[in-house]
């Protein structure tokens, strides 16, 4: 185990460095901050000493040197909007993502086992055909015009709910239930496919003909075996979710870890935008070790090599 989790981590800090020198070189194609930054009227001198002050007036390879160097210490550099460390200003908006991310999580979960769970056991029946339009329309449905639906609904016509913004559960609402409805309509597709090929298999027709309790094959048998593929895909959603939910946290208003990234973009803010996908970039990776370890407690077939 412990080689396994190592070399997984090897991966990992390869992946983190791979998607930075991405981001590094893109931010640069993007354009001259320096142009951005200063006035309309700045002089020439003017954009040189701010390039110089920001170390853009070096070599494209050295700037990528001192940029790796500092990342490896968690500094990615004062933000050229806030004018202070760029990681802080990610860190101070984790904790609204993290919120988002995990109730939206928990709920498309919780709504997607079920409704998988149903579709499976009464495949033929009016249940199923509910339970899986409603999935195919929650996968097809774009989560831009869905949030923008809920607020015009529940917001502006009823008064129910806030439109945007953080701070009470209300607020929480409107924008887990949009990032919910994806998340839950994939893994009750996912699972209800997955309990169909389990049923088929050999060893459930025989625990069926000895006459095993039903709930007892249900659980021991079909429910684990089928949830190793929605594990994996839990992995993948986790790792979206905690991206950001760039879409959703920017028309909820929501103060979170994506919307600061897509503002840094738009200004240019490199040193913010870096320091976002390198948060980003751990926290998805972490997610897919952890669905890794997590197959071998799930099927004791899997053996991690130790």
């Amino acid at each position: 185990m412990p080689k396994y989790v190592l070399s997984r981590l090897g991966e990992a800090l390869i992946a983190i460095w791979g998607l930075l020198t991405l981001v590094f070189v893109a931010a640069r194609l993007t354009g001259d901050p320096a142009v951005l930054m200063l006035p309309l009227g700045a002089t020439d001198a003017d954009l040189a000493e701010f390039r110089h002050a920001l170390g853009l007036d070096l070599p494209l390879w050295e700037q990528y040197a001192i940029f790796l160097a500092d990342a490896v210490r968690g500094n990615f550099g004062e933000s050229l909007l806030h004018q202070r460390p760029a990681m802080d200003v990610v860190l101070e908006r984790f904790p609204a993502t993290i919120q988002l991310s995990l109730v939206a999580l928990v709920m498309g979960m919780v709504i997607g086992v079920i409704a998988g769970f149903v579709a499976a056991l009464k495949r033929g029946t009016f249940l199923e055909l509910i339970a899986m339009t409603t999935a195919l329309l929650g996968q097809a449905t774009p989560i831009f015009w869905l949030g923008i639906i809920l607020i015009l609904v529940f917001a502006v016509q009823l008064g129910w709910l806030p439109a945007g913004g953080r701070g009470t559960l209300a607020h929480l609402v409107l924008p887990a239930i949009t990032l919910a409805t994806f998340t839950s309509a994939s893994i009750a597709r996912l699972l209800r496919s997955s309990m169909i090929e389990i049923l088929k298999e050999d060893y459930i027709r025989t625990a069926w003909a000895k006459g095993l309790v039903s709930h007892l094959v249900f659980m021991r048998h079909v429910a684990r075996n089928a949830l190793i593929p929605v594990v994996t895909m839990l992995g993948i959603l986790a790792g979206e979710l905690f991206s950001g939910a760039v879409v959703t946290e920017t028309i909820f208003s929501w103060p979170g870890v994506g919307r600061v990234i897509l503002l840094a973009i738009q200004s240019k803010d490199f040193p913010v935008v870096q320091a976002g996908v390198a948060v980003i970039s751990a926290m998805f990776i972490l997610i897919n070790l952890l669905v890794d370890l997590t197959y071998g407690l799930l099927d004791p077939r899997i053996r991690i090599n130790r």
